[in-house]
């Protein structure tokens, strides 16, 4: 949760600011891969968290192979007409054993905490998305968010069979939707004086980001403030428009390979991402205007330390080719807007 607005941020030099650039090179130890079960043993309920115990230690470069589960429960999916036999025991253990003081305040299940060996308060955490699968073969939408007066309370939220084949779904008769796995979900603890932080709002800590563009190939970077950085992951989306504005996605249970590394030296103000056609920045705020302005001068920063421009030609380029779009308009008190700016205008990326 974001208690306090930060400044707007400084300019920044090029040698920190590049994010999207950096090339390491030299000889890397092989990377582990650790395999993390979602379990009522490792993870966190509803809470981003300094304090949080890690259910994993990795080395930096390891990557996690990681179950998540759909941000509902067992009573819910029946309601909707899921059967019991076609809900995962996961998720029956979780909701049934992790009660009391160690849920809360938000709603997501989160697997982790992954503590990253090396991680402190000032690093970046790379997080790359090697690969994501399906779960289970059905997801969920509800109806509530931005504009909840068109919703009509009597219907159940939409159950919504996934075509693991055709990576499609039919979600109205004769409307198909194309599948994008994505993470709604991805972040670290933020710092120990903000205590326990709910899942449900994005912050600089990133969390709940809700941003569909995070597919696998993105990369995602996010500022560290807890000793270990404290990753989580969770509320798994297959689809999902910008705005997210009925607030849930088609809403399903993932498996993914996640690369976690620790970038000395990077120092950012927000979350960034990189993904195979374009730069992002984003940011969150309770004000829309606040959160759109932060986003856009986070762009301009990165183009005039990466790219040798003045900040008044950053500004003009992100007029005529940037895209300024709102990632989320649903997860209180912050909204949630990106900027991303396609690599392919750039002769030498």
């Amino acid at each position: 949760m974001l208690l306090n607005k930060p400044p707007l941020p400084r300019p920044i030099g090029i040698a920190v600011l590049s994010v999207f650039m950096i090339s390491f090179a030299g000889q890397k130890p092989a990377s582990r891969t650790h395999r993390l079960e979602a379990t009522p043993a490792t993870v966190a309920y509803g809470y981003y968290w300094a304090e949080a115990k890690p259910a994993l230690r990795i080395a930096s470069g390891d990557i996690i192979d990681v179950d998540t589960l759909l941000t509902n429960n067992p009573a819910g999916l029946q309601r909707a007409g899921v059967p019991p036999d076609r809900i995962q025991d996961s998720l029956k253990a979780i909701v049934d054993q992790v009660t009391g003081d160690r849920r809360g305040p938000g709603g997501h299940i989160l697997t982790g905490p992954v503590y990253v060996e090396g991680a402190e308060p000032g690093d970046a955490l790379e997080v790359k998305i090697l690969s994501i699968d399906l779960a289970i073969d059905y997801g969920y939408n509800g109806c509530s968010g931005f504009m909840p007066e068109n919703c009509d309370r009597s219907v159940a939220a939409k159950i919504v069979a996934l075509d693991k084949k055709k990576m499609t779904a039919e979600f109205f008769p004769g409307i198909v939707i194309p599948l994008r796995p994505f993470f709604g979900s991805m972040g670290v603890a933020p710092a120990p004086e903000f205590g326990r932080v709910s899942s449900n709002p994005p912050g600089r800590h990133a969390g709940n980001l809700d941003n569909k563009e995070l597919v696998v190939g993105s990369t995602l970077y996010i500022p560290v403030f807890a000793r270990g950085a404290l990753f989580e992951v969770g509320d798994g989306h297959v689809a999902q428009g910008d705005g997210e504005v009925d607030q849930t996605a088609i809403e399903t249970s993932l498996r993914g390979r996640i690369q976690l590394t620790v970038r000395k030296g990077m120092k950012l103000t927000w979350p960034r991402a990189e993904t195979p056609t374009d730069f992002i920045t984003m940011a969150a705020d309770p004000d829309l205007t606040a959160a759109t302005t932060t986003a856009i001068q986070e762009m301009i920063d990165y183009l005039a330390g990466s790219r040798g421009l003045t900040k008044h030609q950053a500004y003009q380029l992100v007029s005529v080719a940037g895209n300024v779009a709102v990632t989320q308009l649903v997860d209180k008190p912050n909204v949630g807007v990106h900027v991303k700016m396609p690599k392919s205008i750039f002769k030498s990326q």
